[in-house]
């Protein structure tokens, strides 16, 4: 079963600083069809204004992944990491037993436009960690890269779950398999895309249930996520 989630659809929260798509209920924005998919919490695209952020706050027990598409996240934590994110690099950190970090954009006059995406994990009291490594264009490139997955990814993550990443244009095309059992859910970026037939455009998102394939085709300037989720 493959159902379509429109962009429009999604919550909104525009806090002058901040404007804020919520795939899933966050903060203020609550709808009970919509809590997660699989172990997938949370998938927000995050808007920050020049020279705000998100001030010193704290996690536990939760995978959190950081995809920026435009601008620089600045960020900082109290395991001692200071690090700049430009688009390119993949982001995640481990909140285990307790984390302390800021997002902060300082340019003066440039957005930083990011996603900021949430999984459960499958070890919970782990020591906090972090990892940020930069993917390559052309890794992407047609192809659907695995940038984070328990084995094999760019970055480890602590979850039953793996997340890729993809460019797809013109005749480019790429099909992942899912096994028994599991969940999907493909987050379009930008562009046009179709995921097995259905027709997704900016922001539009695809979760896929007793589905074996999942098959990218005719992108228009496409960048899209793909999760293999546990159910």
């Amino acid at each position: 079963m493959l159902t379509i989630r429109k962009s429009q659809d999604r919550g909104y929260a525009d806090h002058g600083w901040l404007k804020s798509f919520h795939s899933f209920s966050f903060a203020n924005y609550y709808d009970p069809a919509f809590m997660g998919w699989g172990n997938l919490r949370v998938i927000n695209e995050d808007r920050i204004a020049p020279g705000t952020g998100f001030g010193t706050h704290g996690h536990r027990d939760m995978e959190i992944i950081s995809y920026v598409l435009t601008g620089n996240l600045a960020h900082k934590d109290s395991m001692g990491n200071i690090e700049g994110i430009p688009p390119g690099d993949v982001q995640r950190m481990s909140a285990g037993n307790g984390v302390q970090h800021s997002e902060f954009n300082h340019a003066p006059d440039e957005t930083t436009h990011f996603l900021q995406i949430w999984i459960e994990p499958n070890v919970r009291g782990i020591p906090a960690s972090y990892e940020q490594k930069q993917v390559s264009a052309a890794s992407k490139r047609g192809a659907l890269c695995c940038i984070a997955a328990p084995e094999g990814g760019v970055v480890t993550l602590h979850a039953d779950a793996a997340l890729y990443a993809g460019l797809f244009d013109g005749d480019e095309a790429a099909s992942l398999t899912i096994a028994q059992g599991r969940k999907a859910y493909v987050h379009l970026i930008r562009g046009a895309l179709q995921v097995n037939g259905a027709a997704l455009a900016t922001g539009d998102a695809a979760l896929l249930d007793h589905e074996t394939t999942i098959a990218l085709t005719h992108g228009q300037d496409a960048e899209v996520l793909v999760f293999d989720l546990a159910a």
